[in-house]
């Protein structure tokens, strides 16, 4: 069965590309099948695993319009077990085409059928924006994670991020989730983290991850090299951190199948 996890958040800054990229890194390396889907027209999953964009002519844009085949899309990243569907600059039309298509909130979920049962996990990175692209994400997907930096309006902007939640699952995917808050750039110095991850914990309970991501050099640097943080420093905070993420998400899916 290939699960489906959507990584959103409007608000930009958060760490959202960075830990799609680092637990669909984690997830291969427990030898999970893994397809990271980039929605962000800025192309930074793909650059995070190495490509350069103007070196490739696969992009998600065709997939999406219904102009191009999945698998002819899909690279095969450095990461043994990892996949990319990466952003393309024509992405930055999307919202608008997306206006006059037919089923225009279902085009991501009904393009994916064709590999559904290839893959394990497929990861869609969503764009900081609560717009079609996002739509399509959280119509495909089972369940969503959340990113959540630590700082004094992460739940403002996460309070509208499950008030669209809800809405798709009234009108569109009454079987979405949310699989988990996840608190990013974590720095136990200040004392507004440790607020916030209170706040954050009393409001959404065991939604929200046992493992933090904090600040560390380590998975900052690990993009510019093109390499998630696990293959960069293993041995780093933050990779290991991911790690443990990743086997929390394969933990909580198990249980909810029981």
């Amino acid at each position: 069965m290939t699960r489906i996890i959507a990584f959103a958040n409007q608000k930009g800054g958060v760490g959202k590309t960075t830990t799609a990229i680092n637990i669909g890194a984690s997830l291969a390396a427990i030898k999970k099948r893994v397809l990271l889907i980039d929605l962000d027209q800025q192309g930074n999953a793909g650059t995070g695993l190495g490509f350069v964009r103007a070196a490739h002519k696969q992009s998600v844009y065709g997939v999406i319009m219904g102009t191009e085949n999945i698998a002819d899309n899909i690279l095969t990243t450095a990461v043994p077990g990892l996949h990319l569907l990466p952003s393309g600059i024509e992405l930055a039309g999307a919202e608008v085409d997306l206006l006059d298509v037919e089923n225009r909130e279902y085009r991501l979920r009904d393009a994916l059928k064709p590999i559904l049962g290839y893959y394990d996990f497929i990861l869609l990175d969503c764009p900081p924006a609560l717009g079609h692209l996002t739509l399509n994400a959280l119509n495909a997907a089972d369940s969503v994670i959340i990113p959540l930096q630590c700082e004094f309006f992460a739940l403002e902007g996460i309070r509208q991020l499950v008030n669209t939640i809800n809405i798709v699952q009234q009108k569109w995917n009454p079987d979405l989730k949310i699989l988990g808050v996840l608190l990013t750039m974590y720095d136990k110095r200040y004392s507004m983290t440790r607020d916030v991850e209170n706040d954050v914990r009393n409001t959404f309970g065991d939604t929200v991850f046992k493992t933090v991501i904090p600040r560390n050099v380590r998975v900052s640097e690990a993009p510019s090299h093109g390499k998630p943080a696990l293959f960069y420093d293993f041995n780093s905070t933050g990779a290991q951190s991911y790690l443990r993420v990743a086997t929390e998400i394969v933990n909580k899916l198990e249980q909810g199948d029981k």
